[in-house]
């Protein structure tokens, strides 16, 4: 390409002037650090295209990630009381997670000892052992053996691990976590810095309100990149920029994690600006407690109001926002846990999603979403809601994630072309270029 065009090229796709959003300060953020990290200095080569689409790097995923990692297995709000479980699945593995007696919780692998079958389903339930449906063999609560019908049949006796083998397991902030390493370090080690980010968000006074699994037709890591960067807002989510400024994101990187902060109740760049308050902003000034009627501030002011309204009375709500600083209490400080789970995390909800893999297909991939509200002090906790699970495009799961379900099919496809070599990324999508260069630092390709 001459110069010429080259210039012309960039002029005519010029992003639009920043309207520059306030931040809070260090000194005004109570615990969360809003400082901005340093660039991580990772390149501009192109990502290549079979990380997606190779079942030889889906090996290598499970042989040197998933088997090393710790990994989001459930809500603690699942395990109220001894023989309380999770069964959950990560690629061709399946875990149980178990509340015990003395009231700690312990990870199993899903697995009699007898012929391989599954004691459970994937799902939640509550029990007072574990008895295989194939010949009745049957395990206490912390996976020792405890009937084994006709054992005097078997000359070698019973089988010489005592029962189903244990995994790591550990609770933080109302999520339980496994690793299928029995050698991997502590959970907090892990997260760290992130789990002290995270720790003024109240996840604890927070109730499951949905929970869905969906299998969408894309790899694991194309749905992890749909939510690590917010240039696709303008393409995919036109409805957002009416109520979230989705340019000049502060991306942070963290050891294996990142984030972004993003402003909510204000408008995009690329939108004009409306002579009215914009819906969506209506909605967030009402969810805090303000009659939109009543206001007349200019609209990039709302923003800033709401943030003060709901410092004035949050605790009459119920509601303790005393660790949060004030950008925290309308926008989404976006988080990735590595490799899988992705927080939009606000000081009244929690929208969480888990990214699994398929078990053999690299096309395929398992997409969890787990809402949670905040209950307010003096509420009813309200009932769990039943786990809903999907083909692609059976179940509406809302607008914006069916917009994003509609368009990875399309993405996956094309990783398969013989046009496309590799993800070609700019710094709006520094996260997902970070992202890549922890995973193949795990798998032994790069010195991460």
């Amino acid at each position: 390409m001459d110069d010429v065009k080259r210039a012309a090229l960039i002029e005519a796709s010029r992003t639009p002037a920043y309207r520059k959003v306030r931040r809070v300060s260090p000194a005004e953020s109570p615990v969360t650090p809003v400082e901005q990290t340093p660039d991580p200095g990772l390149g501009h080569e192109p990502i290549p295209k079979e990380r997606y689409t190779s079942r030889e790097y889906l090996q290598l995923e499970w042989e040197r990630l998933w088997t090393k990692v710790w990994l989001l297995g459930g809500v603690a709000q699942d395990l109220r009381e001894p023989g309380d479980f999770i069964a959950t699945d990560i690629g061709r593995e399946s875990v149980l997670i178990v509340r015990q007696q003395d009231g700690s919780v312990k990870a199993f692998y899903n697995v009699c000892q007898h012929r391989g079958n599954r004691l459970r389903d994937e799902g939640t339930g509550s029990t007072e052992s574990f008895k295989c449906q194939y010949h009745h063999w049957e395990y206490d609560l912390d996976g020792s053996f405890k009937r084994i019908p006709d054992l005097d049949t078997f000359p070698q006796g019973a089988p010489p691990c005592s029962g189903i083998r244990q995994l790591p397991c550990e609770i933080w902030n109302g999520l339980v976590w496994f690793s299928l390493n029995p050698a991997v370090e502590p959970l907090r080690e892990y997260l760290a810095p992130v789990d002290a980010h995270l720790e003024p968000y109240n996840f604890h006074k927070m109730a499951l309100k949905r929970d869905v699994t969906i299998e969408w037709h894309c790899n694991w890591k194309a749905s992890v990149d749909a939510f690590n960067e917010s240039y696709h807002v303008q393409g995919i989510h036109p409805q957002l920029m009416w109520y979230l400024h989705d340019l000049d994101i502060q991306i942070d990187t963290y050891g294996n994690h990142n984030r972004y902060l993003i402003p909510f109740g204000t408008l995009s760049p690329r939108v004009r600006k409306p002579n009215a308050i914009p819906d969506p902003i209506k909605v967030i000034m009402k969810q805090a407690g303000m009659d939109p009627a009543d206001y007349d501030e200019p609209i990039e002011n709302i923003r800033r109001d709401v943030q003060k309204f709901k410092r004035k009375h949050g605790a009459a709500q119920g509601k303790d926002y005393s660790r949060l600083n004030d950008d925290q209490l309308t926008d989404d400080y976006h988080y990735l846990i590595f490799p899988n789970v992705t927080l939009n995390t606000h000081a009244d909800d929690l929208m969480l999603f888990r990214q699994r893999p398929h078990p053999t297909d690299p096309d395929r991939m398992y997409y969890d979403v787990w809402t949670f509200e905040l209950v307010p002090d003096g509420d009813e906790w309200p009932e769990r809601p039943r786990h809903v699970r999907a083909a692609h495009g059976e179940k509406s799961i809302g607008l914006v994630l069916d917009q994003d379900a509609q368009n990875l099919p399309g993405v996956q496809a094309g990783m398969h072309s013989a046009g496309f070599d590799g993800l070609w990324l700019g710094s709006q999508e520094l996260r997902i270029r970070h992202f890549h260069s922890v995973l193949e630092h795990y798998l032994g390709r790069s010195p991460g």
